[in-house]
């Protein structure tokens, strides 16, 4: 299990809004596509596509029924 620091990016979709929820926490696993999974457990339609960058850092993007959310895992 590792320590990362988690950035979790909720676009708006409102009209004329630009702006993006952005939540920031500290989460212990060893499977970051799989604690997204659990935490959108209840969608439906849920999709995951997972990237890994040169310096380790995990980015879970999760397509909720045409709605995605950005999740990015540093390594602490």
């Amino acid at each position: 299990m590792a320590l990362y620091e988690v950035v979790r990016e909720i676009q708006n979709e409102c009209a004329r809004n630009q702006m993006r929820d952005v939540f920031f926490e500290e989460v212990e696993t060893g499977d970051p596509a799989a604690y997204v999974r659990s935490l959108l457990r209840d969608e439906k339609d849920l999709e995951l596509s997972v990237e890994e960058d040169a310096s380790g850092e995990i980015t879970v993007y999760a397509d909720c029924s045409g709605m995605v959310q950005k999740f990015v895992f540093t390594r602490i």
